[in-house]
């Protein structure tokens, strides 16, 4: 199998977060990726450089005011006096039906909903490396490959079509879905991160053409906080595929497989062509935003049952922050699903 990653990725590196009302140090850091590339190499895996793919797979994801947003909001920003360094949101629309304005502070806050996203100079080069890694893994497996793993950092699963979130800006899962889709009728998203895939599910919720499942500590108490119960089953066309699993904090290995099973059926029932993984490994005991309580030999057996189902897959990064087992957990994972 192939990692797909390119150096550009790392380029993003936003000092602060807004968290819990306090600025604190950004988990979502380049040092993480190099854990994960590190990690990827120790299971045998071989990088490769993502090509340039330009806009084309990003837009058909993405709206185009909120790709234009993102490219030039950082020269817009700096002509504000007295403006912070990284661009940061501090009001929010009541509702997104408003008029969309047209001062940069205004557009901040209608695509960005939350300070876990400060875009820095560097955030739309790493974005796009990040999105293209994720179509080159797809590519790689509509031109045959079982499987590649797209180390796309930063990560993608809380962006939807307009909004930035979770650290997240391009939705990568979304993006390699739809590329392959340009092979196959239907396409699968099983999201295995800590926090539940909001951005995926608002992209496809109203489609049947790619079936959307998260496994996801519950919301109730747990970011996003509001998407990701059980009853957000898809609208129009797309009702009955869009099926989230949200756990209890703290759920360990058992009790995750046993709703792990029920993701599987649901896709066994759907009969996709290929399969997406938004791989996050934030469901570790251990991981600085952890909320439930895998192990690192648990992320082992979900690699072996991903494999299992025998689909073509690309597997495409998402959380998983630093700490003592992050790279063990990511190894433990494409070790099983290639063994």
């Amino acid at each position: 199998m192939k990692v797909i990653f390119s150096n550009e990725q790392m380029r993003h590196q936003p000092e602060q977060i807004v968290s819990s009302g306090r600025l604190i140090a950004s988990p979502e850091i380049a040092a993480r990726a190099e854990i994960l590339l590190t990690a990827a190499r120790s299971a045998g895996l071989t990088q490769e450089q993502p090509g340039d793919y330009g806009l084309a797979p990003i837009a058909a994801v993405h709206t185009a005011a909120y790709l234009k947003f993102l490219e030039h909001i950082v020269v817009r920003w700096k002509r504000i006096p007295n403006a912070s360094a990284d661009v940061f949101p501090n009001v929010h629309p009541a509702t997104r039906d408003d008029v969309y304005p047209a001062s940069a502070v205004g557009q901040v806050g209608y695509h960005v909903y939350d300070g876990s996203c400060p875009i820095t100079a560097d955030t739309w080069d790493s974005a796009r490396w990040s999105a293209w890694s994720a179509v080159h893994a797809a590519q790689e497996v509509l031109q045959g490959a079982r499987a590649c793993y797209a180390l796309a950092r930063p990560p993608g699963h809380h962006a939807s079509s307009d909004l930035a979130g979770g650290f997240c800006y391009l939705n990568n899962s979304a993006i390699a879905a739809e590329v392959l889709r340009s092979q196959y009728d239907r396409v699968a998203i099983l999201d295995v991160d800590v926090h539940h895939g909001n951005g995926t599910q608002h992209i496809f919720y109203e489609r049947d053409d790619v079936l959307t499942i998260s496994l996801h500590a519950d919301p109730v108490r747990f970011y996003p906080f509001f998407w990701g119960a059980a009853d957000e089953i898809g609208r129009g066309a797309g009702e009955g595929f869009n099926l989230n699993l949200p756990l209890p904090r703290g759920t360990g290995g058992d009790d995750y497989m046993a709703a792990l099973a029920k993701a599987f059926r649901r896709i066994a029932d759907f009969a996709p062509g290929a399969l997406v993984i938004a791989l996050g490994l934030d469901a570790y005991e251990g991981d600085p935003l952890a909320g439930l309580g895998l192990k690192t030999r648990d992320f082992g057996v979900l690699g072996e049952r991903i494999a299992a189902l025998d689909l073509p897959t690309v597997l495409v990064q998402e959380g998983g922050y630093p700490c003592a087992q992050l790279g063990n957990n990511l190894a433990s994972v494409l070790r099983c699903f290639t063994t």
